[in-house]
């Protein structure tokens, strides 16, 4: 006779793809709901990416050299989670995540910063350029 679910027990109840989307449908994604205004980017002003240019397209952006970053470059200047990138409904705003070479923005080191447009962060050798919408 079958109580009900049992986690410990293999073949007990819904497949792990199931237990998995419960779980998400429960406690969301994590990704925040605010959706930034188009034409917010991010230009990649020196080293191996010069050039880059990555549009903000969620409410916030992981920038590291993990491959759970939202934007991961393979620079060795960087933390595995540098800094993260976000807006609050009315203000983008850049956020050191404990990064060990440090976040600067216009050359002063920060720890949350909001941006404006123009300003240039600097994460290790990597020079970015911020364009922001008027």
């Amino acid at each position: 006779m079958k109580r009900g679910w049992n986690p410990w027990l293999p073949d007990s109840g819904p497949s792990l793809r199931r237990r998995c989307a419960m779980a998400m449908d429960q406690v969301g994604t994590g990704e925040s709901q605010l959706r930034p205004p188009t034409g917010a980017t991010l230009r990649v002003r020196s080293g191996f990416y010069e050039g880059l240019e990555v549009s903000i397209d969620r409410g916030r952006m992981v920038i590291g050299r993990g491959r759970k970053a939202d934007l991961a470059l393979a620079e060795a200047t960087i933390s595995r989670a540098h800094a993260a990138i976000g807006f609050d409904g009315q203000v983008f705003y850049i956020e050191d995540l404990g990064s060990t070479n440090g976040t600067l923005v216009n050359g002063s080191r920060v720890g949350r910063q909001v941006l404006k447009r123009d300003d240039e962060i600097q994460m290790g050798k990597l020079r970015i350029g911020v364009t922001l919408p008027r």
